[in-house]
């Protein structure tokens, strides 16, 4: 097996690109720019390349047997909202540059494609409702719109030789690469030097998790064409309530949030051998980046 990470040194790509790698497998991460010499524990391939409807995927693709798409262009720092000023570039890189993509994979003879999508393709649902894969998508933001174009062009190409997977992914979080700041950086400074935190919960996985995922649809001989990726449901009051016990650290803890959040049914993931971490890996995490914490 050798497989193809577009966006192998992103925050999301780069626990896929570490899970294959202590598997053993050759592994190629697609990218703008080479990657730093020890950014991943063992040596990758690389093959220069971006989302361009234009460009050409002949050369990364070669002899790749299977392809894993995290790359997605957006602002720095934001995905909703990660079209900036440039909505109509936005989608001619992530809807057309993935479609093209997706057929250069299938000329090539790739057995297996599978696509980070994310819960942002069900849009706002009813209080209460939880969101399984029958749930029809209803995206309310151009990121959720271009993640549905990209399961539906996947969904279009696949059949018996081409098999297709849409992973639809929530909140990750984990350890960032070194030089780089993880997601909850700035909200545990805030909360340590005492500052105003504002209420707010939503679903999470551990970028292992998701990582673990990805490796079993790989390996799954028919595996469903989309599948739910969440773990825990995260109040920030419980996440600083951790940072708390850790740090010893006295400042009050924000009120629990009122905002309705969806639930993530993840039976048919489950059902294939998936097991998240669940509180105790967030509670090992935590401490982890508390640890690793730059100075303030």
């Amino acid at each position: 097996m050798t497989v193809l990470v577009t966006g192998g040194t992103g925050f999301v790509g780069r626990f896929v690109v570490e899970a294959l790698l202590r598997q053993g497998r050759k592994v190629r991460v697609a990218g703008r720019t080479v990657p730093a010499a020890g950014y991943f524990s063992a040596p990758v391939g690389f093959a220069e390349g971006g989302l361009e409807p234009a460009g050409d995927w002949g050369g990364a693709l070669e002899g790749v047997t299977h392809l894993v798409h995290a790359a997605f262009d957006h602002v720095p720092g934001r995905y909703r909202g990660g079209e900036g000023e440039d909505p109509s570039g936005f989608v001619a890189r992530n809807v057309g540059g993935t479609f093209a993509l997706f057929e250069a994979a299938k000329r090539a003879g790739v057995a297996r494609v599978v696509f980070l999508s994310s819960r942002a393709v069900y849009g706002d649902r009813p209080v209460g409702a939880e969101l399984t894969e029958e749930t029809e998508p209803h995206p309310g933001t151009l990121y959720g719109d271009v993640k549905r174009a990209a399961e539906l062009a996947l969904e279009d190409l696949s059949d018996a030789g081409f098999g297709g997977v849409s992973l639809r992914v929530t909140g990750v979080y984990g350890p960032a690469a070194p030089g780089r700041s993880h997601k909850w950086a700035d909200l545990f400074d805030d909360y340590l030097a005492g500052r105003n935190v504002s209420p707010r919960r939503a679903t999470e996985v551990h970028g292992d998790d998701v990582a673990a995922a990805v490796l079993l649809v790989l390996a799954v001989p028919v595996p469903p064409p989309v599948l739910n990726v969440s773990d825990i449901l995260l109040d920030r009051h419980e996440l600083l309530a951790i940072v708390q016990a850790a740090t010893g650290c006295a400042h009050p803890l924000p009120p629990r949030s009122v905002e309705p959040v969806n639930a993530m049914n993840c039976d048919l993931l489950r059902a294939l051998g998936w097991r998240p971490g669940g509180v105790g890996l967030l509670e090992q995490t935590v401490a982890r980046l508390l640890q690793d914490r730059r100075p303030t």
